[in-house]
């Protein structure tokens, strides 16, 4: 899949950060995604970054507000579009990417259970592979492994053990890694460590990509880039078209594109 380039929009009407303007919020997507299509991304995610404090699930509202701005997106697009919707609602981005002509979704805990700032959040893989069967849905599902900002539940935890629950009874479709917080850099060994454990899944690095780091995760079919690709590496700032370039160039030199 190549690089994959975030919309984080910011907050959403019903959330504490909401401004009053949702055509703003909107262009403010837009313009997003489409420096990231003037840059050369291979795709797109699109998550609610700016609804904080998150819901485990999220409210009608913020279901509505995303679908108006995915369908926007997804038209004005010529690569794939993801859906992340936080804090962990499958069932909402498996709907909204269904109606919108998104190509997958993101999921931040799939199976198992973590500790997050939301409390104890618990996967439902059996509920969302369910939906999407009743949906007729090809939507891809790429799951995160050891997610950022949580702590695993079971004491007993293995980065290794998670990555095959997900791939083989989660049935995922990709698995994601990550570093411990939004724009922290992944290892490469847990990269490596995963995909010793489950040789056939595309592994995504999932957060804290840059020009300078992109040839250590070589392993990877992919790459989420959000924080990279903003004025001045700071993730509330627009995307930069010339951050955007930066990496693609740099990704086209190592053949990881």
């Amino acid at each position: 899949m190549g690089i994959i380039g975030m919309v984080h929009l910011k907050a959403l009407p019903g959330s504490p950060g909401f401004a009053g303007d949702m055509d703003a919020v909107e262009s403010s997507a837009l313009a997003d995604a489409s420096t990231l299509l003037a840059g050369g991304v291979n795709a797109i995610l699109v998550e609610n970054f700016g609804d904080v404090p998150f819901h485990k699930t999220v409210d009608a509202v913020t279901i509505a507000a995303m679908t108006r701005i995915i369908r926007a997106i997804v038209e004005m697009s010529n690569v794939p579009v993801g859906v992340n919707v936080l804090r962990n609602d499958a069932n909402a981005a498996l709907s909204i990417a269904s109606v919108t002509g998104a190509s997958f979704i993101r999921i931040n805990v799939h199976i198992g259970a973590m500790l997050t700032d939301q409390g104890l959040i618990e996967g439902k893989a059996a509920e969302t592979l369910r939906l999407q069967e009743n949906l007729n849905s090809n939507i891809a599902i790429l799951a995160d492994v050891g997610v950022k900002h949580a702590t695993p539940f079971d004491s007993n935890w293995t980065l290794e053990q998670e990555a095959k629950d997900a791939w083989f009874r989660g049935l995922a479709d990709a698995l994601i890694i990550s570093g411990s917080g939004t724009g922290a850099p992944a290892k490469s060994t847990d990269l490596e460590r995963i995909r010793q454990a489950v040789p056939d899944a595309p592994l995504i690095v999932g957060s804290g990509v840059r020009h300078d780091t992109y040839s250590e995760f070589k392993l990877a079919s992919a790459w989420i880039v959000g924080t990279a690709f903003k004025r001045d590496g700071i993730i509330e700032n627009e995307v930069e078209l010339k951050r955007v370039l930066e990496l693609a160039h740099s990704s086209s030199e190592t053949g990881m594109s």
